[in-house]
């Protein structure tokens, strides 16, 4: 059993601040500098927010405030440097159709990507937004664009929406500067949309395709990292993939921001690395969602009255150096 006493033993145990535990990445640190779930320490420096966390890397010990959800980033006193990752939301899907028309719903686009080094922050308190996944299209209906995330005055702007496969079957733009853009949806006997473009530093979306008469596929959505692929006959578009690199939450390297796949009657898209949603075959299900706090696009539906898939949400990361 863990006893604050022993730790610092010159503290009561009543300024205990609803935590359990220290890290065992910084036993130096004492019990008293942990309140309502921050870790002060890191010298002079102390902030709290988000959900914290610790990793070395390279000698060099680093500390994480991840935000899955809109908060705040609280630092109570002193300064210091600053990176960051600030992912937008990923777009909705386009929704399939089997009424009079057989129609292939797009991928969602990825949200967009940020990173930086040497962002002073001072004592204060920095509102954090993250976005949520736009929604899958609902029969026939394209998607909605993916919520911007937010930090440091720096925005990472939401996925463009999927195609829908009989109203709006075009693409949409991705949101703010850096989203990518959605598929492009289609419908038999005639519409194949065009894909979404990005915004800025994203990648556009695939275009919808059309085969015979029976077989409508939707683009693949962009990704952060590489563009959707177009239809192709029967077969849907694939989501571009993600952007990769070492983001913060540990020293691995981390992959965000994939589009989703287009659906189709016969061969559906797959979903881009970075959390982007496959999209899927002519059934009766809802289609599958971008993977949550990746920012990746929806999947695209065919030939089906639900609904397809959302985006996922983005997320916000802000890391600095405790010891070196």
């Amino acid at each position: 059993m863990f006893r604050q006493d022993r730790t610092n033993p010159s503290t009561a145990v009543s300024t205990w601040k609803g935590r359990k535990d220290l890290p065992k990445a910084n036993p130096s640190t004492a019990v008293s500098a942990w309140m309502n779930g921050g870790l002060a320490g890191g010298g002079a420096f102390t902030a709290f927010g988000g959900m914290i966390s610790q990793y070395e890397d390279s000698g060099t010990t680093y500390r994480v405030h991840a935000f899955r959800g809109s908060g705040s980033f609280e630092v109570l006193a002193g300064s210091v440097d600053v990176d960051y990752l600030i992912v937008g939301a990923g777009g909705g899907g386009g929704g399939g159709n089997n009424g009079s028309y057989f129609g292939g719903g797009a991928g969602g686009g990825g949200g967009g990507v940020l990173t930086g080094t040497g962002v002073t922050v001072t004592a204060g308190t920095y509102t954090i937004t993250v976005g949520t996944g736009g929604a899958g299209g609902a029969s026939g209906a394209k998607g909605t664009v993916g919520g911007d995330s937010s930090a440091l005055s720096l925005t990472g702007g939401g996925g463009g929406y999927g195609g829908g496969s009989v109203s709006d079957p075009n693409g949409g733009a991705g949101s703010a500067t850096n989203g990518s853009g959605g598929g492009g949806g289609a419908t038999i006997p005639s519409t194949a949309g065009t894909a979404g473009s990005a915004n800025g530093s994203g990648y556009a979306g695939g275009a919808g395709a059309l085969f015979s008469t029976t077989h409508p596929s939707g683009g693949g959505g962009g990704g952060a990292g590489a563009v959707g692929t177009a239809a192709s006959g029967k077969d849907a578009g694939n989501g571009g993939n993600g952007a990769t690199g070492k983001y913060g939450i540990t020293a691995s390297t981390r992959t965000y921001a994939g589009g989703g796949g287009g659906g189709a009657t016969t061969t559906a898209g797959t979903g881009g690395t970075g959390g982007g949603a496959p999209g899927i075959v002519a059934n009766a299900r809802t289609g599958d969602g971008g993977v949550p706090n990746t920012g990746g696009g929806g999947g695209g539906n065919a030939a089906n009255t639900n609904p397809a898939g959302n985006g996922g949400a983005g997320i916000v990361l802000i890391r600095y150096v405790v010891a070196a």
